[in-house]
């Protein structure tokens, strides 16, 4: 019997977080601490694994058009970047002993293959870890709504989007020391409450599809493999 409770897996990475402490650009430090995490649960031969990584920590869309900046131009801009970072994550997984493919919802057959549903999932089949980049290939959609839409075309059996806090809050734990994080919630209270989780077209989509979705912080190491195991780990967020 598997020890753990959820064979495919999206996992939705912040730029971010790829940027450690020094806030801009990619941390090698983290994110070979990262790619050594992802290593040990693969090695159990139990788990399928996806990943959808941002790109904030090289270019933000949003904050560039407010700036002036047109939107689709910005939001490809920011597509872009998120393909620097699964490159970045691709190498780094691979010096750690896992098989990864890159795929993009841009083209550029040099670097990436374009994303096809069906060879993704066959490629989760054979336990590479496949890395989604590129956004959807449209502007106006966040990474966390193509996260999960990525996780509903790949039946994915939960989507776990990695954040700075180890949950969700009724409030900002970092403005608010009495905010109180939520075991479970579900969407349609996310929602209702503006907990800011994600953009609302992602939730709706996880809401509609009644995918479970996990909420975590990546630190200390190994909590990601206790949230595959079923363990009480951050928020569930539940249809």
């Amino acid at each position: 019997m598997s020890d753990y409770s959820y064979k495919r897996v999206l996992l939705k990475l912040s730029g971010e977080h790829l940027a450690g402490g020094q806030g801009f650009g990619i941390d090698p430090r983290v994110i070979s601490g990262l790619a050594a995490q992802i290593g040990e649960i693969m090695e159990t031969g139990e788990v399928e694994l996806a990943i959808t990584v941002g790109g904030g920590n090289i270019f933000r869309g949003m904050a560039a058009s407010t700036e002036g900046m047109d939107r689709s131009q910005a939001d490809y801009i920011g597509m872009l970047a998120t393909v620097m970072n699964a490159l970045a994550l691709q190498e780094a997984l691979e010096r750690a002993g896992v098989f990864t493919r890159v795929q993009s919802a841009i083209s550029m057959h040099e670097i990436a293959e374009t994303y096809i549903r069906r060879r993704a999932i066959r490629h989760l089949e054979k336990r590479r870890v496949v890395i989604f980049a590129g956004g959807t290939g449209n502007p106006y959609f966040t990474t966390d709504t193509t996260a999960a839409l990525r996780a509903c075309e790949i039946d994915a059996d939960v989507f776990m989007k990695a954040t700075k806090v180890d949950g969700i809050y009724d409030s900002d734990p970092v403005k608010n020391p009495e905010a109180q994080r939520f075991t479970s919630i579900s969407y349609l209270d996310v929602l209702t409450r503006e907990l800011h989780v994600m953009d609302s077209t992602a939730i709706s989509l996880c809401m509609d599809n009644k995918l479970p979705l996990i909420v975590f912080s990546l630190d200390p190491p190994g909590t990601m493999n206790r949230a595959l195991k079923g363990e009480p780990v951050g928020t569930v967020v539940h249809a």
